[in-house]
């Protein structure tokens, strides 16, 4: 029989947001890892905004 393997790390998506209440276009996402056992809720890292030129929060969206 087959083993079902269940893998931890899911890629997740981190967007901006400063920058939505900016008003400036165009936005500001990164794509990262997180292992769902260790972290089953929201992500929420600080990055670079290229856009704003700083370091602002980025939290993880669906």
């Amino acid at each position: 029989m087959a083993k079902k393997t269940k893998e931890a790390r899911h890629q997740v998506i981190l967007e901006c947001t400063e920058h939505k209440d900016s008003g400036m276009p165009g936005t500001s996402r990164y794509i990262t890892t997180k292992n769902k056992k260790n972290t089953p809720d929201r992500l929420e890292l600080k990055k670079y905004n290229p856009i704003l030129r700083k370091m602002t929060i980025h939290k993880e969206i669906k």
